[in-house]
């Protein structure tokens, strides 16, 4: 969904991503996509990414035409966050219907949280993040308490 819209799409926060298949399946292939490296110089092979926000990009980056100049411009403009960042805390925030799990995912189908995959792989920081949901939820609701 973020890749048809490339050129208009800015920024893209989430809080949860579903993967369809299971955890252990997409665990499997992402450790195979681990293994692969380049045996003369490391720093040329490919680059793992084991945050939350760079494993979505890197996809994004695959279904639009980088190497172009409109392409690398459209992502250029597409910002990743993981959790979601003080000046854009205030914004309201918007639903993509189309990426809903209810139309994208069948019923009998596994899924697992892009979250769990990064932190099997490496990626530590779900509890930083976590708190800082919290934090912003508890601003939010002292703000409305004044509001009222």
């Amino acid at each position: 969904m973020v890749s048809r819209s490339g050129a208009c799409a800015k920024r893209v926060i989430w809080e949860e991503i579903f993967i369809s298949n299971s955890l252990i399946r997409q665990k499997m292939e992402y450790m195979r996509f681990l293994r692969k490296r380049m045996n003369t110089k490391l720093s040329h092979g490919p680059i793992h990414f084991r945050a939350l926000s760079n494993i979505f990009w890197r996809p994004v980056r695959g279904m639009i035409p980088h190497k172009t100049k409109h392409g690398e411009a459209a992502l250029a403009r597409l910002k990743v966050y993981e959790g979601i960042p003080p000046p854009y805390d205030k914004i309201k925030r918007m639903v993509v219907p189309d990426a809903l799990k209810v139309l994208r995912l069948q019923k009998s189908h596994k899924y697992c949280l892009l979250r769990q995959l990064s932190s099997e792989v490496g990626w530590n920081y779900y509890d930083t993040i976590k708190e800082q949901k919290e934090e912003r939820e508890s601003r939010l609701k002292g703000r409305k308490r004044i509001c009222d």
